[in-house]
């Protein structure tokens, strides 16, 4: 069985569904509302899960209601979960918006975060692990110590340099793949990284520049959450050894499934799922 280290945030979120997203001065009455944990890191260990590797999972809480609900939101879904508390501080909260299109503007906030301590303490979850996956939602030198003891262990990391930032060189130069969005990949030259897999929403991923996996065609009614769908069933894959050919169509044909469903954690896919809809293509 493939085993993942995920270090990322988790907190509540509040989801709104509206006709279209904000003009200038416009107030907008929302058609539903929904709550529920996220956060890229919760969001790419429960896709891990359910494809079956164990995840062992890194994140800051607050001390409060919400950090209890992440903690069973990780027992709910058989991940390892390793939960920093910061005394005096709110848990990461956010609010999403999506539009009639299925389209997602994400506004949070965070208060509870990682130090260089809390991953020290994570060493040895690190140590044992295939594949270490990463993404920007935590201090720099959080992913920084993180990246030098994958390093010391002969662990591969995976990055998602979301939300967008200027990635060290010492990070960039460790990483085994970098998985950026077409905006993301703009702002991180590429060619610094040993791979580069390109998101392309609706149109699949790009490898490296060289080759293109198509997606389905499907409806899409929620496109939250689907990149991180796409990260987690992409790092179960390569940790189970398939070719990188097969693990990108793996990860596409999997957030294709999560767009068509509402929300985030109710829309990852299975491995009985993504098989299934893969055969059938």
């Amino acid at each position: 069985m493939a085993k993942i280290s995920v270090i990322g945030i988790c907190g509540n979120s509040i989801f709104m569904k509206v006709d279209h997203f904000h003009e200038k001065g416009e107030t907008l009455a929302a058609d539903s509302v929904f709550e529920e944990i996220g956060g890229k890191g919760i969001n790419q260990a429960v896709a891990c899960a359910r494809m079956g590797a164990e995840v062992s999972f890194l994140a800051a809480v607050g001390d409060d209601a919400d950090a209890d609900k992440c903690r069973q939101t990780a027992i709910d879904n058989n991940i390892n979960g390793f939960f920093a508390t910061k005394n005096g501080k709110k848990t990461t909260f956010a609010v999403i918006l999506t539009d009639k299109n299925g389209e997602n503007q994400v506004t949070g906030i965070r208060q509870a975060e990682l130090s260089v301590n809390d991953v020290i303490s994570f060493e040895q979850e690190i140590a044992t692990s295939d594949i270490l996956l990463l993404q920007n939602e935590v201090p720099v030198d959080v992913n920084q110590k993180a990246v030098e003891l994958a390093k010391k262990h002969g662990v591969r990391v995976i990055l998602n340099p979301a939300p967008i930032r200027p990635i060290p060189d010492d990070i960039a130069d460790a990483v085994f793949m970098v998985t950026p969005n077409e905006q993301e990949k703009q702002a991180i030259k590429p060619n610094r990284f040993k791979n580069c897999i390109t998101t392309l929403g609706k149109d699949g991923c790009d490898i490296n520049g060289k080759t293109k996996i198509k997606a389905p065609s499907v409806k899409a009614v929620d496109t939250t959450g689907a990149g991180d769908t796409f990260n987690g069933v992409l790092a179960v894959c390569i940790a189970n050894g398939m070719p990188l050919e097969k693990a990108c169509e793996y990860a596409v044909c999997a957030a294709s499934l999560s767009v068509t469903k509402n929300y985030v954690l109710d829309s990852i896919p299975t491995i009985n799922q993504i098989e299934r809809n893969i055969r059938h293509e």
